[in-house]
């Protein structure tokens, strides 16, 4: 049997229009990758009103992995988020250029960002208000001599407000310079002078407070995308019989900024001015989003909260600290049981089923949880059904799979996240 490319390398076929879902579903069903034929199974769930519902579910290797396909403005580091391959197949078979693409858990902005590399019209929403400082500046991108002018202008060598405990991440100079910049920045705010190469290195910075490299401000310490406590810190360092080396705050910025820089073209560039005057980045909950009108969302792509895997409060107090965020003030859905999950979903998918136009589509991505033992598909489809929008089909996307039934039964090997799940739904 020939083999080929993943559906993301492939040519798009023109999906969009009265018809989309039963392309989409020819063309899933017809797919073959690696000799492995597309498998046909069924979601079955039960609806609010007791009816039965079965759902077709495909499973493949619809997109490739790797990172190579992504942009490089897609490199910032958070918690939980899925590749940009994702949006993009969606965005790609369900939408036309100018068109508007939201998340209403956007995170990084993984989607928002792919939605405006496409020519879409990008919109995202985020209880965090770490997650507007990490996406809004990735839509303006200055270019790396205007963020080196910018650095050098900035005196990091007053010695201000130092926060003392953090000496555990950062050398004594380091921590100078850091909090110099910090404040810095937060001038900037109160003053309304905040503009968008300040944006861009606010951005940068809160993405290199921490890491496990020197392409950071700190010594070895977790992942970018998830701060150890200063306790936590002070264990890491006497296990490892580290003190924090000094970093050059101005060096790192730069050599990140030219890094997610590095797929900016003059066409990138136009394309992001063109749609990045009419972004909607919104900070408050997914289910309350009286700024996007009725009707006037095209397409969305999101990942939700999933139940209590992931603490991202504590994951983001450093950033948090650093950006003048209280994170007692942020209401981060964190459920602890199913029923409460399900819950504050069926919330968002009101609030779904009110912004999205009639004909328009969500997927909705739910991975998977507790070792593959919760399969979330089957909360959200009715969830999305008793709101008013119609199951369409689960797509899910596995990498390393032998056997169908293993697949769909979620049976690997690996505790977490192993494949994307995601419940398609169109609004009649």
């Amino acid at each position: 049997m020939k083999t080929q490319l993943p559906l993301f390398e492939q040519p798009v076929p023109a999906h969009v229009g009265p018809h989309a879902a039963e392309s989409f579903v020819e063309e899933l069903a017809a797919f073959v990758y690696n000799g492995q034929s597309t498998a046909l199974v069924s979601t079955e769930v039960v609806a609010d009103d007791g009816r039965q519902v079965d759902v077709p579910t495909f499973v493949n290797e619809f997109w490739t992995s790797k990172q190579r396909a992504a942009h490089s403005l897609h490199e910032v580091s958070y918690r939980a988020c899925f590749k940009p391959q994702l949006p993009r197949f969606f965005i790609e078979r369900l939408t036309r250029p100018g068109d508007r693409v939201y998340d209403p858990f956007m995170g990084r902005g993984t989607t928002p960002l792919e939605a405006a590399l496409l020519d879409r019209r990008p919109a995202g929403c985020d209880v965090n208000p770490l997650s507007k400082i990490l996406v809004e500046p990735r839509l303006e991108p200055p270019t790396l001599p205007e963020v080196a002018s910018r650095l050098e202008s900035i005196d990091l060598s007053r010695e201000g407000d130092v926060r003392e405990d953090l000496a555990v991440f950062y050398h004594p100079d380091t921590l100078i310079e850091m909090c110099a910049l910090r404040s810095y920045l937060m001038e900037r705010v109160l003053e309304t002078r905040l503009d968008a190469i300040d944006r861009w290195i606010r951005m940068v910075a809160v993405n290199r407070l921490t890491g496990h490299s020197p392409g950071f401000f700190s010594v070895y310490t977790l992942p970018p995308n998830q701060a150890v406590s200063v306790e936590g810190q002070r264990k890491i360092n006497a296990d490892r019989q580290q003190t924090p080396p000094k970093r050059d705050v101005r060096a790192i910025i730069l050599r990140k900024t030219r890094s997610l820089l590095a797929d900016c073209d003059r066409l990138t560039r136009e394309t992001l001015q063109h749609v990045a005057r009419d972004a909607r980045l919104l900070t408050g909950p997914a289910s309350e989003t009286a700024d996007l009108s009725d009707e006037s969302v095209d397409l969305v792509v999101t990942s939700p909260p999933f139940l209590d895997v992931v603490d991202y409060a504590g994951d983001n107090w450093l950033r948090g600290w650093f950006c003048g965020i209280d994170p007692s003030s942020v209401r981060i859905t964190i459920a602890k049981k199913l029923e409460g999950w399900r819950q504050a979903m069926a919330e968002v998918f009101a609030e779904l089923h009110r912004v999205v136009r009639p004909g328009g589509y969500v997927a909705f991505e739910v991975g998977e949880v507790r070792g593959g033992k919760v399969r979330l598909e089957e909360t959200v489809i009715p969830a999305g059904t008793s709101a008013g929008l119609l199951a369409e089909l689960v797509l899910i996307n596995s990498q390393d799979f032998t056997k169908t039934a293993n697949c769909w039964g979620v049976t690997n090997n690996q505790k977490g996240t192993n494949t994307n799940r995601i419940v398609l739904l169109r609004r009649p």
